[in-house]
């Protein structure tokens, strides 16, 4: 009987721990942001590269600072962002629990093809920015 109860619930803490993780192209905040912003004639894209040793959720906003669009993204998965505007992309990211921007703003220009790498921890100096949960999470 113990060896039941301990398989059960060995089982069940698996499981709850894997229902919780969401799947690479999750909008997990849809619910705190307006909606996805698309061009479809610009034939702009942007691919996002998850290196690091975690799951984290990027934003990307237009050059006056207004979203555009948000995804979860799996570690060690890609996700590619189509129709995009043409603007300067800011590229901010939630990694763990916390919010960071990127140093270098990606110009989209009309039919290019971008890619993004998230390539090391982002609480390490570098490329990258801590911003508040306010700015991550500003409309």
């Amino acid at each position: 009987m113990k060896t039941t109860t301990l398989i059960l619930a060995i089982f069940l803490t698996t499981c709850s721990v894997f229902a919780q993780r969401g799947k690479t192209g999750d909008k997990t905040f849809a619910h705190r942001f307006p909606p996805d912003v698309h061009n479809t004639v610009s034939n702009a894209s942007l691919v996002l590269v998850n290196e690091v040793d975690h799951d984290i959720i990027v934003l990307i906003r237009d050059q006056e600072k207004k979203y555009l669009r948000h995804v979860y993204i799996r570690n060690n998965d890609t996700y590619v962002f189509e129709e995009l505007p043409i603007t300067r992309l800011y590229v901010q990211f939630k990694s763990k629990s916390f919010f960071y921007e990127d140093l270098d703003r990606t110009a989209i220009n009309f039919g290019e093809k971008h890619t993004f790498n998230f390539f090391f921890d982002a609480s390490q100096t570098g490329n990258y920015f801590q911003i508040t949960e306010e700015e991550f999470f500003k409309p």
